[in-house]
């Protein structure tokens, strides 16, 4: 079957089976950002935006998402930059494998929250796991990028 979309900013089409993976899609098109960690939906690794929207690629047919916009990490590369400078300065990178899920979930609480409340970030952040960390680092790194977001900051 053929899938048409806009992958970061570009129209492409490919042949699909029925029961294609959007991340396998996807890692074939070279967004080799998005990762295959659990293949159970629970990690957030495989984070993508749909129509800006985060979905989980890993549990998503490609076919669903048809005629949409989909941005993977190498779509945003100007914004996961600005943001990895957050993380360096609370030393929250350890090996970086969750970096992307956490980037691409940060990029849309930026749309869909308006409270940046350590209690939403939590919330918001539930599902992406981190082998490395305590989490508390990152917690950090992500309050400061989103308040400095929210008073108007354009990259550092």
């Amino acid at each position: 079957m053929k899938l048409e979309i806009t992958l970061n900013g570009r129209r492409i089409s490919g042949d699909v089976t029925a029961d294609t993976a959007l991340l396998d899609f996807l890692r074939a098109q070279g967004c080799y950002s998005v990762k295959r960690g659990c293949e159970t939906a629970n990690c957030g690794m495989c984070t993508v935006l749909v129509d800006g929207r985060p979905m989980l690629s890993c549990a998503v047919p490609a076919l669903r998402v048809n005629g949409k916009n989909v941005t993977t990490l190498e779509g945003l590369q100007a914004e996961a930059a600005e943001f990895a400078g957050f993380m360096a300065d609370q030393g929250a990178d350890q090996c970086g494998f969750c970096n992307p899920g956490f980037v691409m979930n940060v990029l849309a609480m930026l749309d869909e929250l308006e409270d940046f409340s350590e209690e939403n970030i939590r919330a918001y952040l539930a599902g992406n796991l981190c082998r490395c960390t305590g989490f508390a680092s990152q917690h950090r790194a992500i309050a400061a990028y989103l308040e400095h977001k929210k008073k108007g900051g354009g990259a550092l």
